[in-house]
């Protein structure tokens, strides 16, 4: 615990060194009298489709409304993500995350399906939830691999999934949530295979309907697209991993702007808006995950 504490204490030293020589930091004053509102996204599902549109950039336009700035999309990588939100790349190490190299700081937040990982929150602020998630397992429809029979509880539908797995070639994405490490993969005798740096999540799909493998992890915004985009090519195993939340990222000096989305996100969840923003490009989760959504 004293080693974590003190690696913590490092950490935002060196975070807080690091923006104030590096980058500009914005709050929301700032960001309303720069008259715009920087959204970093990565290319993912239908959060950003990669051409403008998708659930995160009509959320956060209406937000950048709400605060009566501009709105500029700035598109980012999972590389270079934290960097460009924070001036300090990181990656996950372990339990922690890694600090890496300085970068220009690009955007005021991070908007695209992100999912609220333990070793993600000493980089950044998440707001509240805004997506329900979690990681499945995903096979080709020829694959010997079957659906497991559920067993009433989180634990035991995983567990069900893991024995599976034995001598079975999975795709991977490290420092996403797809990184095996985040679910104990190497305990399963799964033969893991990496996918390459620059390899998006909504390609692990067509890995395994070429024959890269023949299974995936895969988040379940991305599988219940998949399921559409590829019907009766591919079948749901079961879960790798619990119920898990996405959410909107903030740096963590910026309190101010944090509390203005979470005023406007409860204002749009409650009057509705926010609901017919989803059904718009993820008809299906009402079905998956109607209690998120009441």
């Amino acid at each position: 615990m004293a080693r974590i504490f003190f690696s913590r204490i490092i950490f935002f030293t060196l975070s807080c060194i690091l923006l104030s020589t590096y980058g500009i930091a914005q709050d929301l004053a700032d960001i309303k009298k720069s008259g715009v509102l920087r959204h970093l996204a990565i290319p993912y599902a239908n959060f950003y489709t990669g051409q403008g549109d998708g659930l995160d950039v009509d959320m956060i336009k209406g937000f950048a409304r709400e605060l009566g700035v501009r709105y500029e999309l700035i598109p980012t990588s999972w590389a270079t993500v934290f960097g460009d939100l924070t001036g300090v790349n990181a990656r996950r190490s372990g339990k922690n995350a890694e600090l890496l190299d300085r970068a220009p700081i690009r955007g005021d937040l991070v908007a695209n399906g992100m999912t609220m990982l333990d070793w993600r929150t000493q980089i950044v602020d998440f707001s509240v939830p805004t997506f329900p998630s979690g990681v499945w397992l995903i096979a080709r429809a020829d694959s010997p691999l079957t659906p497991i029979t559920p067993t009433g509880t989180s634990a035991g539908d995983i567990a069900r999934v893991k024995e599976k797995l034995v001598h079975h070639v999975v795709l991977a994405l490290a420092n996403t949530c797809l990184d095996p490490g985040l679910y104990g993969m190497e305990s399963t005798g799964a033969d893991v295979k990496l996918q390459p740096k620059g390899r998006k999540l909504n390609e692990m799909v067509p890995a395994i309907l070429n024959n890269d493998a023949e299974a995936t992890l895969l988040d379940v915004p991305d599988t219940l697209i998949a399921l559409e985009r590829w019907p009766g090519l591919i079948k749901v195993i079961g879960p790798i991993s619990v119920n898990q939340l996405m959410g909107v990222a903030f740096r963590k000096d910026s309190p101010e702007l944090r509390a203005a989305f979470h005023t406007y996100f409860m204002r749009i969840r409650k009057d509705g808006s926010y609901n017919k923003m989803v059904r718009k490009y993820y008809p299906a989760v009402f079905r998956y995950s109607a209690d998120f959504f009441k």
